[in-house]
């Protein structure tokens, strides 16, 4: 189910961080890592890297399992499907306003031209 809208600053301002952000490209390549594989690009602590996994978590970004000692992180598809729908609609938005624009230059010039 996708994240409400109302949810998208909490998913912008845990990206804003370059360490998330990089944390979340981490696991676009790989379907799913262990946090100390996640940490290992970072000299930072332990409870620094917990903190920056539990801001993504919070967000709806990412979701951590357990599997005997091991701790593995994984995106949540469904809050990028959200972000994608997101920006769909300013997608849609600025294609529109574009195209208007576009139109109005075409005419402006038409408009010179006859002069």
């Amino acid at each position: 189910m996708p994240q409400p809208i109302s949810n998208m600053p909490r998913v912008f301002a845990a990206l804003s961080d370059p360490t998330r952000f990089a944390i979340v490209e981490q696991l676009l390549a790989h379907e799913e890592l262990p946090i100390g594989e996640l940490a290992a690009p970072y000299a930072m602590s332990k409870p620094a890297i917990s903190k920056h996994i539990k801001v993504l978590e919070d967000a709806g970004l990412i979701e951590r399992r357990v599997e005997k000692q091991w701790r593995y992180c994984r995106l949540r598809r469904e809050c990028f499907s959200s972000i994608e729908d997101w920006l769909g609609r300013y997608r849609d938005f600025w294609s529109t306003s574009l195209d208007r624009l576009d139109a109005i230059l075409i005419e402006e010039d038409r408009d010179n031209q006859d002069d």
